[in-house]
């Protein structure tokens, strides 16, 4: 590729291989603006270069922006692991193009006064683009009746406990929240009751200077699955869109449906680190691959890729979860939940793909298409004429590299996937029709917009 970096006036991207709806073809993308302005296929004719930038893409693959929906940046009140600067950053070096919040922040956000302020800071500091949940607590009812969801992504709901202090054990809780706020629900589907119950038990039997090995039996397959039942028996008794987050488990599986997301009342992510690890893991991997709900064992990693390419799991997001090496330090009881993985996403899901485990149409519909489905994103996910051009150009045919941490963008400085070897890369990510990362350099003056929801609610 030549090394030009193309404006956001008018951008014309060819000789590539379009990743789109279904469908792998040989053809161009023509960008005006912030806007797509034309897709075809073929080579690209010689109007569509006259006063355009031209990007030869030498034959690799043109993919829609990565749009993860469950991010934890830090910002406010955790800095000291990531912000919206570094970990937006992070994300257009690995073509996110777009992101959803969670709302376990120091403070955190559990009114639209701070939503209003997560996308002021958004807006000063973020490459990518940027959306946010709002939060629910056992008092925050009114809060939620009036927030204004073409601006807020919708109402996350921690059954369990993690990081924050946001629990809502409370099934009534939970029912009033269905029955008030028209809008989707996305949980942490964790029993909370259980998961003390586990690990009182584990405790009494074994102390408290516990193994890695010993996460996966507190936050069990029954803490998973209790939780995930009760939510979707809420979901359909009062008729309401919910989205179960982090699906962990085979038995899980149970309760959804095959098939596109389109009329389906209840949805369900998983992550990358569920469909690459297992419990086996732990002994070489310890805490860096601790995050809850936990990682369990091959049988439900290989269950859940199956469950992607047959539709019962309907996208794939990152759980990015930063955290210091330091605080990662620990025992099964101490250390701290969670990892990034935003950068490496794709990489890795391309890399499945490749090894056999799904197909690529089916990683851009989980990571691109479906999170614009189903939270309703303005005019993203897909590579349409009239949509926000979000575009990722991936050589898929490179020389195999090995992954280490030195090469994360994350402020916490590692990555899970250290010393795994693959063979693609993000070779350029635009947001809005500009160039914010391209041939391992980010563009950090770059700014993404703010997302804007219209879900059927």
């Amino acid at each position: 590729m030549n090394n030009i970096v193309p404006s956001a006036d008018r951008t014309l991207i060819y000789n590539v291989w379009v990743v789109n709806e279904g469908r792998r073809f040989y053809g161009y993308v023509l960008t005006e603006g912030a806007f797509i302005k034309e897709v075809g296929e073929g080579d690209a004719p010689d109007s569509c270069f006259e006063g355009a930038t031209a990007v030869d893409g030498r034959g690799r693959l043109l993919l829609p922006g990565v749009i993860d929906t469950h991010v934890h940046f830090r910002d406010p009140g955790l800095t000291h692991k990531a912000d919206m600067a570094t970990e937006s950053m992070a994300a257009v070096a690995g073509g996110v193009t777009s992101f959803i919040d969670m709302p376990n922040t120091k403070p955190p956000t559990v009114s639209m006064k701070a939503v209003e302020e997560k996308l002021n800071r958004a807006a000063g500091v973020s490459m990518a683009n940027y959306g946010f949940f709002i939060g629910a607590t056992a008092e925050n009812l009114a809060e939620l009746e009036a927030a204004d969801y073409s601006r807020v992504a919708g109402v996350k709901v921690f059954m369990g406990s993690s990081t924050g202090n946001m629990l809502v054990e409370d099934d009534d809780i939970l029912a009033r929240i269905m029955k008030n706020v028209p809008v989707l629900v996305a949980v942490h589907a964790e029993d909370e009751e259980l998961l003390k119950s586990n690990r009182a038990a584990v405790v009494a039997r074994y102390g408290e200077d516990l193994p890695m090995e010993f996460h996966p039996v507190i936050r069990n397959h029954n803490v998973c699955m209790r939780a995930s039942q009760r939510a979707v028996e809420l979901a359909h008794r009062y008729n309401h869109r919910l989205h179960l987050l982090h699906v962990s488990t085979a038995c899980e599986l149970d309760l959804l449906s095959e098939g596109g997301p389109e009329g389906k009342l209840v949805t369900a992510e998983t992550c990358p680190q569920y469909l690459a690890f297992s419990d086996e893991q732990y002994d070489m991997l310890g805490a860096r691959i601790k995050c809850n709900p936990a990682i369990k064992r091959p049988a439900d990693r290989d269950a859940l890729r199956r469950a992607v390419q047959t539709g019962k799991i309907d996208t794939i997001a990152t759980d990015h979860a930063p955290h210091l090496l330091e605080e990662k330090r620990g025992t099964a009881l101490t250390a701290v939940s969670g990892m990034p993985m935003i950068q490496f996403s794709l990489t890795l899901m391309l890399q499945m793909a490749e090894e056999g485990m799904f197909d690529i149409d089916t990683v851009v519909e989980k990571m691109c298409h479906n999170p614009a489905l189903i939270y309703g994103i303005d005019r993203r996910g897909f590579i349409r004429p009239g949509y926000y051009a979000d575009l990722v150009l991936v050589d898929n045919d490179c020389e195999p590299y090995t992954i280490t941490d030195q090469w994360a963008v994350s402020r916490c400085g590692w990555t899970p996937l250290s010393g795994l070897t693959v063979g693609n890369k993000v070779d350029m990510t635009m947001v809005n029709g500009v160039v914010a990362y391209r041939l391992g350099v980010s563009f950090s003056n770059v700014r993404g917009m703010e997302l804007h929801f219209n879900a059927r609610r």
